[in-house]
Formats: structure tokens, C-alpha cells, sequence
């Protein structure tokens, strides 16, 4: 599950990553918010069932890249910011290739 959202506060990213986590039951969920000054941030959750194969940092990671910025986190909730807010789709797409590569 991969969104790109305008208007959320930073905090509120986290819950509905964890709201995503628990209707996909196993998965991963990247969101990124886009603040009315253009800068982003970004969220990765990944369920318990997968966080020996994915880790939440190394794809938030892949994702801030593209933003400009840097996070980290736990293997299961990751964050980051990054000053790109336009690039926000590309971001999502980093998270995406990273799993193919996984």
C-alpha cells in the first residue's frame, strides 16, 4: 500500500501506516505527506510477519534519498523528512523498487 497525502501532520502519518498495517494483515505500507511548504515526510510500516525479510529503516531510507532528507527508525516503523515534497511519488517508487529487490 503506497499513498502520497497533503495536509497530515507528521504524527498522524504514523497512525494511519499502522491503521494500513492492520487491514492488510501482512504487507507494507509507505505513506508521504506533503506539507503546504513543500517539504515531505515519510512513513514505512512493515508487518511483523515480514520484518525478517524487509526492514521499515532501509526502505525509508531508499525513499528520503529521493526526498532529500534522512530518517530511521525501528524494522517495523521507520521516518523520514526531506525538503523534495514534489517528489513524493518518486519516493513511493524508491520504497517499491527497493521490494522487488528484497
Amino acid at each position: 500500500m503506497a499513498r502520497a497525502v497533503a495536509g497530515i501532520d507528521v504524527k498522524d502519518l504514523k497512525s494511519l501506516v499502522d491503521e494500513g498495517k492492520k487491514q492488510l494483515g501482512s504487507g507494507i505500507v509507505a505513506l508521504v505527506g506533503v506539507t503546504d511548504d513543500g517539504k515531505a515526510s515519510i512513513v514505512v510500516g512493515v508487518t511483523d510477519d515480514l520484518t525478517a525479510r524487509f526492514s521499515a529503516v532501509d526502505l525509508v531510507r531508499k525513499g528520503a534519498e529521493v526526498l532529500g532528507g534522512k530518517g530511521g527508525g525501528r524494522p517495523d516503523m521507520a521516518q523520514a523528512g526531506g525538503p523534495n515534497g514534489g517528489k513524493a511519488d518518486a519516493a513511493l517508487a524508491a520504497v517499491e523498487a527497493a521490494l522487488g529487490g528484497g
